[in-house]
């Protein structure tokens, strides 16, 4: 596969490897990007990436709560500047407002009724008006004794750039006043899950794979290598626990007070957390980037 400049700056980016060991990783793994990044942690040359770290899209996550239950969606636009329209800003209001009521799916709410018609119609006018394509995209419901919300880079009231909710077990009070503590270090943590029992099998084995090969590759340069036995037994199984602590809710460092995790500080304030979702705008939309100059040029000479 040829290996494009564009191929070399987007494993750049991603990983903050060097030019020349980008393109190496990429010729080595025949242009995959997924292993060409595996490949430079391998050897030392990068650190773990989420995809939401390599995607980009614009529009805004609106969150709407009522008790224990609580919904966030995403709705997409060509630009950041419609994410400032007062329209599109009411269409994202009115979307999850509809969602926390009938929310079962993406297809289901936009079936529902909004002001007389459907919320997909709705959708279709806004976008008329305004000019500019939407793209409904999805929505995410959660349930549970009290649940809490927040929006990070906040646009207007329930709607921004990162949306979360938790769900939490215990004194509605209490529940509240510290559920909206892990919101905010979820937006700002983004863990994969809530604990390894939920953790993605196939994310928690690509890890141990690299985990392992870095090991090895580490030890068969070392001066004094160590043997097998402790290369399995504590470095390999070491590593691992150090990424879900690092990559699960109950594991992380509560960023409030770092001597605790977050079970710790859940369990100090007499709650449980049951589950949560962080939603980023952009997360897996790939937005095609072009040079202005001839989008400008491709424009006059239509």
């Amino acid at each position: 596969m040829a290996i494009t400049a564009a191929m070399v700056k987007e494993l750049r980016e991603t990983t903050g490897a060097g030019m020349m060991d980008a393109k190496k990783a990429l010729v080595e793994n025949d242009g995959n990007m997924e292993a060409s990044i595996d490949w430079l942690r391998t050897k030392g040359l990068a650190k773990a990436a989420k995809k939401s770290d390599r995607v980009a899209a614009e529009g805004l996550i609106g969150v709407a709560v009522d008790g224990g239950r609580g919904v966030a969606i995403e709705i997409n636009s060509e630009t950041d500047f419609v994410a400032k329209n007062e329209d599109f800003q009411q269409l994202v209001r009115d979307v999850a407002r509809i969602a926390l009521q009938t929310g079962e799916s993406v297809e289901v709410v936009k079936a529902a009724d909004l002001n007389g018609d459907t919320v997909e119609n709705v959708i279709n006018g806004t976008i008329a008006r305004i000019g500019e394509n939407m793209t409904f995209r999805r929505m995410h419901l959660l349930e549970g004794t009290t649940v809490v919300s927040y929006v990070h880079n906040a646009a207007a009231e329930g709607m921004g750039k990162i949306g979360v909710l938790v769900a939490l077990n215990g004194p509605a009070d209490k529940a509240q006043e510290i559920g909206k503590q892990f919101a905010m270090h979820i937006a700002a943590t983004a863990p994969l899950s809530l604990s390894e029992a939920t953790m993605d099998a196939t994310v928690a084995e690509r890890e141990l794979q690299v985990q392992t090969a870095k090991a090895l590759e580490e030890n068969a340069t070392a001066d004094k290598p160590k043997p097998d036995q402790v290369i399995h037994n504590n470095i390999i199984p070491g590593r691992m626990k150090r990424f879900l602590a690092e990559n699960t809710l109950l594991g992380q460092a509560f960023v409030i007070n770092p001597d605790l995790t977050v079970e710790q500080a859940a369990k100090e304030a007499g709650v449980e957390i049951t589950g949560f979702a962080r939603v980023a705008v952009g997360e897996g939309v790939e937005k095609k980037e072009e040079d202005f100059a001839a989008e400008v040029a491709k424009t006059l000479a239509g």
